[in-house]
């Protein structure tokens, strides 16, 4: 069993940025897979970044260039760095942890990106 406790969402104009986290509440190092998704309203959850153990990061098209997703061993923690947001990447974040036993969720943070 993994918690994922998401924080760092919030209201920004666009251009700004934002880091959103993501606490586990075992070791990261034993998490296969870690990353961000994300559901705006009226919208299916996609994919925004994923880390794997060995490092390799996957992004969506639509964040190329101005997302980073990476990872804190020490603190148990996973980032998630958004740059020259567009209002478009309003929604509601979620933490993603996937394990030889299963997907875990956090609850996720709401991104708001208004003028």
């Amino acid at each position: 069993q993994v918690q994922l406790v998401e924080s760092g969402g919030g209201l920004v104009q666009p251009g700004g940025s934002l880091r959103l986290s993501c606490l586990a509440s075992r070791s990261i190092l034993r998490i296969n897979t870690m990353g961000w998704y994300r559901q705006a309203p009226g919208k299916e959850r996609e994919l925004v970044a994923t880390i794997n153990s060995g490092g390799s990061t996957n992004y969506a098209d639509s964040v190329k260039g101005r997302f980073t997703i990476s990872r804190d061993y020490a603190k148990n923690t996973v980032y998630l760095q958004m740059n020259s947001l567009k209002l478009e990447d309003t929604a509601v974040y979620y933490c993603n942890g996937v394990t030889g036993r299963g997907a875990y969720w956090g609850q996720g943070t709401q991104v708001t990106v208004s003028s």
